[in-house]
């Protein structure tokens, strides 16, 4: 399907991080027939549904419950910009399904880039206490618009790889009912769709899309509304090779959400080759960011060991993009691990204030 989709990015919103007030903007101004507010967040943020279509399978998705994931709010510019060049594919695919996009539901944790809400309460993890505002928002839509089936559209770290080689730049999954792990209709349903999507990327994104793990949470979003019957699918996007702007992370996105949306139309509700989900290969936890081999370090002893950093994201005051901050995570023998960036320290020099790099915080060493 994705062949006849001539990818564009909306050249409004170029860089990962998004404003809240930039984005309410654009909608405003470009989409004020088809968006409307269906409440605040904690800072009184409005909070926006979109509605495209005449469809008789409802769709509901939902973008940056946590606020640091930018990914699939671009994947839906994107699409609109897309569908202004191919009005055609638009309404082909909008005859047939209704799609409610909820825009930004963690509105304040967005413009901070932070994960969890104003209140510090993660809404991926708030189905059953209704802690947060926002996310009593998006349940009562959920209950209450019949909807067939769910996009739950999130981001995943750089540390997950489809094979220990290839990063999982996507992810999918068809979320657990239940501890057992039962695969229950709710499940097929989802894991039809998720298939549709491999079978239709796995082409053109070879080796990067895998399974991510269906341990159930008992708390979380995904799982208890596939318990409540409703179809939902977890996207993650991840990693791609030298891109931690995830420029082409947010391209293979938006063709995954478009391919989500057509296999929707497509098996409305059909469970049809459900059981090629098993064959997706599953998240695996292989990778650091950078790993220095070999490190010499200034002691009074031998003690040669291994240094792996991992990026932290932060929006600095004033600035328009994230910056990554390198955090030293792990030290020792990093052997079991690869560094999407590996330096070779032998017969270098480990230059420092301390004589031991300290974990948790920002590196503070350079190697000469």
């Amino acid at each position: 399907m994705s062949k006849n989709l001539n990818y564009r990015q909306n050249p409004n919103f170029p860089n990962r991080y998004i404003s809240p007030e930039k984005l309410f903007f654009y909608l405003q101004q470009d989409f004020s027939d088809y968006i409307f507010e269906v409440g605040k967040s904690y800072l009184g943020k409005p909070i926006y549904k979109m509605t495209l279509g005449t469809g008789n399978v409802r769709v509901l998705a939902w973008s940056q419950m946590h606020g640091n994931e930018s990914n699939a709010t671009h994947a839906m510019l994107d699409l609109l910009e897309i569908f202004k060049f191919q009005p055609d594919l638009k309404e082909k695919l909008f005859s047939l399904i209704t799609l409610d996009f909820i825009f930004m539901l963690n509105p304040d944790g967005s413009e901070k880039w932070t994960r969890r809400n104003a209140l510090d309460i993660d809404m991926n993890r708030d189905f059953l206490k209704l802690s947060s505002k926002e996310f009593s928002i998006l349940k009562n839509i959920a209950e209450n618009g019949n909807y067939s089936y769910g996009l739950n559209l999130h981001e995943q770290r750089t540390i997950f790889t489809t094979d220990g080689e290839h990063p999982a730049t996507l992810s999918f999954l068809a979320p657990s009912v239940n501890a057992q792990r039962e695969i229950n209709e709710t499940r097929k349903i989802a894991m039809a769709v998720i298939v549709k999507i491999y079978e239709n990327l796995k082409t053109v994104i070879p080796n990067q899309i895998a399974r991510y793990s269906d341990e159930f949470y008992p708390t979380s979003v995904g799982d208890n509304f596939s318990k409540m019957g409703l179809p939902t699918i977890l996207f993650e996007g991840g990693h791609f090779i030298n891109d931690y702007n995830r420029i082409n992370t947010r391209k293979y996105y938006t063709l995954a959400l478009y391919e989500s949306l057509n296999a929707i139309a497509a098996l409305k509700g059909s469970t049809e080759n459900w059981e090629e989900y098993q064959k997706i290969p599953e998240n695996r936890e292989t990778h650091y960011d950078i790993i220095y081999r070999n490190v010499k370090l200034n002691t009074d002893f031998e003690c040669i060991l291994d240094i792996a950093v991992q990026y932290r994201e932060e929006l600095r005051e004033g600035d328009d993009e994230i910056s990554f901050i390198p955090i030293v995570m792990e030290v020792g023998d990093v052997g079991i691990k690869k560094g999407w960036k590996e330096i070779d320290c032998t017969g270098r020099t480990f230059l420092s204030e301390r004589k031991f790099p300290k974990l948790d915080a920002e590196v503070d060493f350079t190697i000469e």
